[in-house]
Formats: structure tokens, C-alpha cells, sequence
């Protein structure tokens, strides 16, 4: 069977694959498109398969709030470019919507979750692999709800911040405020007696031994290093950390006088805690050249 420019072009739109693997692929099938459809898709997965082990990044963070819900969710793709991409953003906009929808226990739920009729969270994710030719993952999700007499904030610093709160009493007002905060200074936790002890410990070995290099007695290295650990405590933690709106007064202070207080907050910034790849374009260019 001729292999027709219109049938390469209705391959084409039906799968999103390229057009050179279009022809490749009804050729193969002898124009059948519903069998040179079947081998697309177990070849797209399969090219998503290989992709999988490559690092991403890069991405996106989306937050929504409805009513008393609030959700942030991280996608993640190779490159900032492809960040951008407009499949990607949507996509991106729609695993939130599901989680807003499906309120999923877990990244394993979501996945398995429907993100439109018939089709899954992992098999949209497996089509805009085959679109975009890079890795993306879904990596993580919060849904965050208020209960009697609290209220919920948000915050998204462009497309890689996102902040969630939950306040007990407080205005939606104040909670966004909040929100606003802790993507600014990014705090541990929420007060002092939330601090993992490991970190305070290794905090004090640290001051203890730059005190000791003062050659003061011991009684006055002791008061040197717990002033020193309750300057680090209001540095790491909302409540004692300066109201980035007004730094005359501790967010502890700002809270009291609204006589509310956060019961949680979620703080996400893409790619945080993922460990990036670095290119070395010079030596893959002498590399190159070694090889001519």
C-alpha cells in the first residue's frame, strides 16, 4: 500500500509522534494505522522507559485553593525549556486538578488516578514524554485542609515556590501573609521544640568549639554558646524569625496580635533536595574532536 502524505499526517495528530517514525512506522505495517498506532504507543513507552533514568530538575510547581483545600504539587522535567512548554504546563495544571478531585493518599494513588476519561495521571505522564523527548516526573504533592476555626493560605513565588498554610483562627488574609514569609526566609519548622535534636547538636558543637578559641573561661564559653544557640533557634524557626512585611516584629508577635497561630506549613521549590547533573560542554566538545 502507498504510503500518502495524509495518511503520515493522520498518524500524526492521532499519536503526536514525529513524522519521520510516522512513515518508518506504516511502512512497516503497510499502511495499517490502527497496527502502526499499537507499535507507537509500545515504542513510546518504551522510549519513556529509557528516558526514565535521567535526571529532572527542572519543572514547575502548581498551587490551587478551593474553599477551605489549598494543593501544591512539583512536576518535573529535564530543562527549563521544556518547563515552559505548553503541554507540559497543562499537564502540570491537571495533576493538581486531580489531586483537588481525587485527594489521592499517596504519589502511588495519584498516578493511578484518572486525569480525564480514560486515561490515568501515568499514562498522560507517558505521552508527554513521547511529545516533549525528556524525562518528567511527578515527584511530589501536598493537599492541605482546614478543620473547624481554621483557615488555609497560599502562596507561589512565579513557577518554582510554593507555599501552603494552615492557621487556627487568623484571617485567609493573614494565612497568605504567612505564606508569603515562609517562602522568603524559608524556615525549619514552626517553633523551637520542633528543631530536629541532631541539628541543634551539631549547632552546638560548632558554637562550642569557636567559643573555645576564645580562651574565656568556661562559665562564660557556656553563656556564649546558649546565646549563640537562641540566636540560631529565632533564625530557623517562624515564630522567631523578623515579619518580612515589617521586621520590627517577629512573626510570633504578628500572630498573637491576630490571636492566631500555624497549625502547618508546606514549603516546595523545584528540583530541592535532587541532585543535578552538571554538563561538561568543553570536554564533550574535545572529546568530539579526539574522535575526527
Amino acid at each position: 500500500m502507498a504510503i500518502t502524505a495524509a495518511l503520515v499526517k493522520e498518524l500524526r495528530e492521532r499519536t503526536g509522534a514525529g513524522m519521520m517514525e510516522c512513515k518508518k512506522m506504516l511502512t512497516e505495517t503497510n499502511g495499517d494505522i490502527d497496527a502502526a498506532i499499537e507499535e507507537l504507543r509500545k515504542r513510546g513507552a518504551a522510549q519513556a522507559d529509557k528516558k526514565a533514568g535521567r535526571v529532572a530538575a527542572e519543572g514547575t510547581i502548581v498551587t490551587l485553593v478551593e474553599g477551605n483545600k489549598a494543593v501544591a504539587v512539583e512536576v518535573n522535567s529535564e530543562t527549563d525549556f521544556s518547563a515552559k512548554d505548553t503541554f507540559f504546563v497543562e499537564f502540570a495544571n491537571q495533576v493538581a486538578q486531580t489531586v483537588m478531585a481525587a485527594q489521592p493518599a499517596d504519589l502511588e494513588a495519584l498516578m493511578n488516578a484518572e486525569i480525564e476519561a480514560g486515561k490515568t495521571v501515568e499514562s498522560a505522564r507517558q505521552s508527554l514524554i513521547q511529545k516533549i523527548g525528556e524525562n518528567i516526573t511527578v515527584r511530589r504533592f501536598e493537599l492541605v485542609e482546614a478543620g473547624d476555626g481554621e483557615v488555609v493560605g497560599a502562596y507561589q513565588h512565579g513557577t518554582k515556590i510554593s507555599v501552603l498554610t494552615r492557621l487556627a483562627s487568623g484571617s485567609e488574609e493573614l494565612a497568605k501573609d504567612i505564606a508569603m514569609h515562609v517562602a522568603a526566609s524559608s524556615p525549619v519548622c514552626i517553633s523551637a521544640d520542633q528543631v530536629p535534636t541532631e541539628l541543634l547538636e551539631k549547632e552546638r558543637e560548632i558554637f562550642a568549639a569557636q567559643a573555645a578559641e576564645s580562651g574565656k573561661p568556661a562559665e562564660i564559653m557556656e553563656k556564649m554558646v546558649e546565646g549563640r544557640i537562641r540566636k540560631y533557634l529565632n533564625e530557623v524557626t517562624l515564630l522567631g524569625q523578623s515579619f518580612v512585611k515589617d521586621p520590627d516584629q517577629t512573626v510570633e508577635k504578628l500572630l498573637k496580635s491576630a490571636g492566631a497561630s500555624v497549625v502547618q506549613f508546606v514549603r516546595y521549590e523545584v528540583g530541592e533536595g535532587i541532585e543535578k547533573k552538571e554538563d561538561d560542554f568543553v570536554g564533550e566538545v574535545m572529546a568530539q574532536a579526539g574522535k575526527a
